[in-house]
Parts: C-alpha cells; sequence; structure tokens
C-alpha cells in the first residue's frame, strides 16, 4: 500500500489562484483540469499525485499539512518570501531541514530537504 494523492481544498472562486501558486509560482506540473479540480504530480509519472479541490475554506487553525521535498530549501526560502508569503521556522526533525507556509487558501505546506 502506498500513498497516491492528497488532496486540499480551496475556495471555488480561487481555482486560478490556485495555479498561480502551485502551477506557476511552485512550477509544479499540471496533469489534469476540470472547473472543480486541479491535479498535479508530484515526483515520477504515476506516483504521488496533488489534487487542489474547489470547496469550503481550510481551517486556518488545523495543524494537518503536507509536505513538498525540495532540492535547495533556501531557494525555495527565497523565491515564496519574495511572493510575500509568511514563512514559519522549524527545527530539524527526522534528518530534514524543514520550514512551513501556508499556501493563499490557509493550507499548511512544509517544506523539507535532507540534511546533509
Amino acid at each position: 500500500m502506498r500513498l497516491q494523492h492528497v488532496g486540499i481544498t480551496v475556495p471555488p472562486a480561487a481555482i486560478e489562484d490556485a495555479r498561480a501558486f502551485y502551477g506557476d509560482l511552485l512550477d509544479l506540473p499540471e496533469l489534469y483540469a476540470s472547473e472543480r479540480a486541479l491535479v498535479y504530480g508530484l515526483g515520477r509519472p504515476g506516483e504521488l499525485e496533488l489534487h487542489v479541490i474547489a470547496g469550503e475554506n481550510a481551517d486556518a487553525r488545523a495543524e494537518h499539512h503536507f509536505a513538498l521535498q525540495v532540492a535547495d530549501l533556501a531557494v525555495t526560502r527565497a523565491l515564496l518570501d519574495a511572493a510575500g508569503h509568511e514563512l514559519h521556522d522549524a527545527r530539524p526533525a527526522g534528518g530534514r531541514e524543514r520550514f512551513f507556509v501556508r499556501d493563499p487558501f490557509e493550507n499548511l505546506i512544509e517544506f523539507v530537504t535532507p540534511r546533509l
């Protein structure tokens, strides 16, 4: 058994904003789109996917999140900071350096890279 996809929620009117954040800013490959959903690939084709679904707002107080492993954490931090996103530092855990950010829809994302 393996994880196939992670689904998050964005307000119905924000699908294009989600595309700008996940597709344009984070450069995730868009695999499929409909009026209610965007599907992005995370890794090799057929592996893990991110499903962005139009629905109720995310709970800003929630701790549930997903993690994206990136090649260069400093570059990702700089990219998100330059785009005006509030970054939240976190201590290394599980052999990974990391930080958190909320997407424009209040979903919590952890960005990680292996410690050298």
